[in-house]
């Protein structure tokens, strides 16, 4: 049985991370990417917990195994049906994570990184003033990352067009003002 020590563990995630990305074509490097843009986006709010967060960002998307490479690859609309499994990866992610008891809290994080502010989110539809700060920066970044990647379905948006996006997000309720600002400085925009 091996262990892996705290100094090991952001590399062993991240490798799991981009393993996890291998399911679909389009989606190689998100899972680093997210972690990192999330991580920086923690440091800038100086959260504690910053080395968590990009931790769990690259774990975020592990449940996507549970989902057939057939949906991540669609090229049009997804059925009634198919939108159901894509909500699910999250609970998946949750769930995996929370058979490893080292773990178990970065699930709970990583779980949440399509929850919204104005409870619109998945897989629980959580209200924003239930989400703490650090899961609040994971779905900015998951989200700023998501559409400057191309999707099957879609081109990928310029920087600029993402963060007007984000600030949309903002004005709209559904992902937090100061998390959107971390991810965005992070990412390199101006304020």
């Amino acid at each position: 049985r091996s262990v892996v020590d705290d100094p090991e563990l952001a590399e062993v995630c991240r490798t799991f991370g981009d393993l996890v990305d291998l399911k679909s074509p389009g989606l190689h490097g998100h899972s680093t990417a997210v972690g990192d843009l999330a991580g920086a986006a923690a440091h800038h709010l100086r959260l504690p917990e910053a080395e968590r967060v990009r931790i769990a960002g690259y774990l975020h998307d592990l449940g996507r195994v549970a989902v057939s490479s057939a949906v991540w690859d669609k090229p049009g609309p997804l059925t009634r049906n198919e939108r159901d499994q894509v909500r699910l990866h999250p609970y998946y992610t949750e769930r995996v994570l929370a058979r490893v008891p080292a773990l178990a809290d970065l699930g709970l994080l990583a779980g949440q990184h399509h929850e919204r502010s104005d409870g619109s989110g998945y897989h629980r539809g959580l209200p924003g003033g239930t989400m703490l700060l650090p899961a609040r920066v994971l779905a900015a970044a998951d989200r700023y990352r998501c559409l400057v990647e191309p999707r099957p379905y879609r081109i990928a948006s310029s920087p600029e067009e993402v963060a007007r996006s984000l600030r949309e997000d903002v004005r709209a309720g559904r992902l937090d003002s100061d998390a959107v600002a971390a991810v965005l400085a992070a990412a390199g925009h101006r304020p």
